[in-house]
């Protein structure tokens, strides 16, 4: 049988938010105008096509103390307490609405009561602690600090431990995947016969979130092999046009390795189910800053110590690498043949074509060539570009409504997490971005799982953290 909820509480205090936050639902609608539940609804968790969780949004407690007052007077049997209200007044508008959020309650739910710890207690919320304490259903009480305002949380603490199992303080705007599991192991302590149900959801949850961080490892390296051997070129007919056909095949570079980020940033949204269109950024965010702009390869990447440490793996090119990768605007390196336009830019090479017709097609006189990306700094700044998306996405609860994000994550955001790796795993990096890029002689045939390891290890590091 599938654990179900039934989250109670006055209109405006935040059910729907936590509702969408538990259930990873960010469709569910949320807004400032109490009332906008009027009907109880259904939100199950389901993974891998099975049913895991029900949690029941409902409207707002509308008169709880003439409710109350029935509850009072009632001398029928206690556990038939809330099947006869509901059969008394069910066709009755007073009561219609708190007739609705007990109906889940009648059928065998468990309860949660919300409330909004940033105003005090009320007459009305000790009427409605009282109506759910007399249900007899086990029930926990949730603080929903949503806002910075005024905190009565010790208040209501005081109230709730004489009415409920559990209590629990949690900001439905804020908590993420860490605080959700959190929550679930308090409902266990709400019931002993549900300890085991919901000792499944809680490892069905984590073996979920660890598919997920093995999917996302796959789309983060895929992107960047991607990145890393695209390449473009086209002809030049004459000595003029060599300066603009570079600027025209640098724009197209850099339009298609944005491209693919911003694919991969939407796939990264959807496995976390993130549906909103509008979910913007924060202005604080690196992220906002051009994947090619001179302030992202200054935050992002390695250290110029880092990058000398690698150059014994990489070989070639490194230290031009290492003398222009924090210079500016010319964050490649020049070989015999060709240059580089804009910060982190692949190699231009020129080259003669043999002139000859091939299926119709005449090839000859001067092509420039962008691509593949010899510069490793390049492979940290999409790792690391990546990494954050995918903090920013983790934490961010479906149950806000506000488009973008807050300022506050700055820690993470002034540099990326590859300054971060150990030496073993920057020279795995190494090792896979010679394989990419087709500059390994011997192909390791033990650098692409060490790679999508430590990616995924990475991934649940995040998790973890936060």
């Amino acid at each position: 049988m599938v654990p179900e909820f039934a989250v109670l509480g006055h209109p405006n205090e935040g059910k729907s938010s936590l509702v969408s936050t538990l259930t990873e639902d960010d469709r569910i609608k949320v807004g400032p105008i109490p009332g906008e539940t009027t009907i109880s609804r259904d939100y199950i968790v389901t993974i891998d096509g099975k049913d895991i969780i029900r949690f029941v949004d409902t409207p707002g407690f509308q008169v709880p103390r003439q409710t109350l007052a029935w509850f009072k007077a009632f001398d029928g049997d206690p556990d038939k307490i809330v099947d006869r209200f509901i059969d008394a007044f069910k066709n009755d508008p007073f009561f219609a609405d708190d007739c609705e959020l007990l109906c889940p309650v009648a059928r065998g739910a468990g309860i949660i009561y919300v409330v909004d710890g940033a105003r005090p207690v009320r007459d009305d919320d000790l009427a409605e602690m009282e109506i759910l304490r007399l249900t007899g259903r086990p029930r926990m009480a949730i603080i929903n600090s949503k806002t910075d305002r005024k905190d009565y949380t010790k208040d209501w603490k005081l109230e709730f431990r004489k009415h409920f199992n559990c209590i629990r303080v949690f900001n439905s705007n804020k908590a993420n995947f860490t605080e959700r599991i959190k929550m679930l192991e308090s409902l266990k302590a709400i019931d002993q016969d549900w300890e085991h149900a919901l000792s499944r959801v809680i490892l069905a949850f984590k073996e979920d979130w660890q598919k997920r961080n093995r999917l996302v490892s796959a789309l983060i390296i895929q992107n960047i092999e991607k990145s890393l051997s695209f390449s473009i070129s086209e002809p030049v007919t004459s000595s003029y046009d060599q300066e603009k056909v570079k600027e025209k095949l640098n724009e197209k570079y850099q339009a298609h390795i944005k491209d693919l980020e911003n694919k991969l940033f939407k796939q990264i949204r959807a496995v976390f189910k993130h549906h909103l269109f509008e979910y913007h950024l924060s202005e604080y965010s690196i992220l906002k800053h051009d994947l090619f702009s001179k302030q992202t390869w200054e935050i992002l990447g390695l250290t110029k110590g880092q990058l000398a440490a690698a150059g014994a793996i990489v070989g070639g090119s490194i230290g031009a690498v290492i003398d222009t990768a924090f210079a500016g605007h010319t964050l490649g390196v020049f070989t015999a043949m060709g240059g580089v336009l804009g910060a982190g830019s692949a190699l231009f090479g020129g080259k003669k074509i043999t002139r000859n017709k091939r299926a119709g097609i005449w090839f000859g006189g001067d092509k420039f060539q962008l691509g593949p990306n010899k510069n490793l700094q390049f492979l940290y700044i999409l790792i690391d570009r990546a990494l954050i998306y995918y903090s920013h996405i983790i934490n961010r609860a479906h149950g806000r409504r506000d488009l973008s994000d807050q300022p506050g994550s700055m820690g993470i955001e002034k540099k990326g997490y590859s300054t971060g790796f150990t030496a073993s795993q920057r020279n795995v990096c190494a090792k896979f971005f010679k394989l990419v890029t087709g500059s390994s002689f011997i192909k390791e045939k033990t650098i692409m799982p060490k790679f999508e390891e430590l990616i995924e290890s990475v991934l649940n590091d995040i998790t973890e953290k936060f």
